[in-house]
């Protein structure tokens, strides 16, 4: 990790950067390579467009935080309390306090209805219940405070819920204090952040307690590790295999002198085997035998596909017809999309 300076009046320091979880991405692959008639492809399709738009909400929240002074900003973090986990999606670290951003992206109007604790939305005439975020975001803030209460820091912990989409129309009853204090649009957050450093003048952590305990936050983040097949109950027999072409996205391509060859648009891609052994990754293990590599990819020759494995220089394990070759999201970053370096 880069070596990061904290200095009282800078910019926000963004010590976990904010990307697109590898479950929107599993489910990307597991589209790609569903049949057009699967029964889950329009459930997954929905699912997918759900999650990339709240990714979408919590970028733009990030936009207006972005100039936020003396503030540690540590997103997407998944902690342990030992017997469950919790996770948050925006977390504003100060001298003074913790903040805790639960951020929706949900258009139309909203309605906080305190006597079933439940978010009512309304769009287009269509009424649709939701969990009440305010529940989410106090067993956060409850579990957070435990969770620091354990690494030995005490620090007021505050939550809002900040709604991204600025054309929302937010309601609740007049006598929702706890809505009313705590829900807001994304342009009001910084006035809201303002309003916190008044309410707790007095500064708890220094700046080098600060660091410290940002960087155990991100150390203890531990990712979830969802399985998109067992997720969705699809079996791994239903998934199409080969390698899809750059191109034109038809599949599968062929090994054709040394290199991978559409039969469709005839484009070339010497490297379009790593592209197929990251969607095996997503889809289904993280490790993967000679044999897996040929299915997967419609490789009828061993020794070529022995070669094309060992020559990306995967870890390993195992001697011979026994040796299984290890992948990681970490090992892909050095490639692009195309699957070149």
């Amino acid at each position: 990790m880069a070596r990061i300076n904290f200095v009282k009046g800078m910019m926000p320091v963004i010590l976990k950067k904010r990307k697109s979880s590898d479950f929107i991405q599993s489910m990307e692959v597991l589209l790609r390579r569903l049949p057009g008639t699967h029964s889950k492809k329009t459930l997954i399709e929905n699912d997918l467009a759900k999650r990339k738009a709240g990714f979408r909400g919590e970028e733009a929240v990030d936009y207006f935080i972005k100039d936020s002074k003396e503030i540690t900003i540590v997103h997407d973090i998944r902690l342990s309390n030992g017997a469950e986990f919790f996770q948050i999606d925006t977390m504003l670290i100060s001298s003074n306090f913790i903040l805790i951003l639960e951020i929706k992206n949900i258009s139309g109007t909203i309605y906080f209805d305190p006597t079933f604790n439940q978010l009512i939305q309304t769009r287009q005439e269509n009424e649709r219940g939701f969990l009440d975020p305010l529940i989410q975001a106090k067993r956060q803030q409850r579990e957070l405070i435990k969770w620091l209460h354990a690494v030995k820091i005490s620090i007021p912990v505050e939550y809002l819920i900040v709604i991204s989409n600025p054309s929302t129309v937010i309601k609740t009853a007049s006598y929702h204090r706890e809505a009313l204090n705590k829900v807001l649009h994304a342009s009001h957050l910084i006035e809201r952040i303002e309003r916190l450093k008044e309410k707790y003048p007095e500064e708890t952590l220094s700046h080098k307690e600060i660091r410290k305990l940002s960087k155990t936050i991100v150390n203890k983040h531990i990712p979830a590790n969802y399985n998109v097949l067992k997720y969705y109950d699809i079996h791994e027999k239903e998934i199409i295999t080969g390698i899809p072409c750059p191109a034109c996205s038809r599949l599968p391509m062929k090994r054709v002198r040394g290199t991978w060859k559409c039969v469709s648009c005839s484009t070339t891609d010497k490297k379009a085997h790593v592209r197929a052994l990251q969607d095996y990754l997503h889809l289904i293990s993280s490790s993967i035998t000679n044999h897996q590599f040929r299915e997967f990819t419609h490789l009828p020759s061993s020794n070529i596909a022995k070669k094309l494995l060992t020559g990306m220089e995967l870890p390993c394990s195992g001697l011979f017809k026994d040796r299984t070759y290890h992948l990681s999201a970490d090992f892909f970053e050095k490639y692009n999309f195309t699957g070149q370096k």
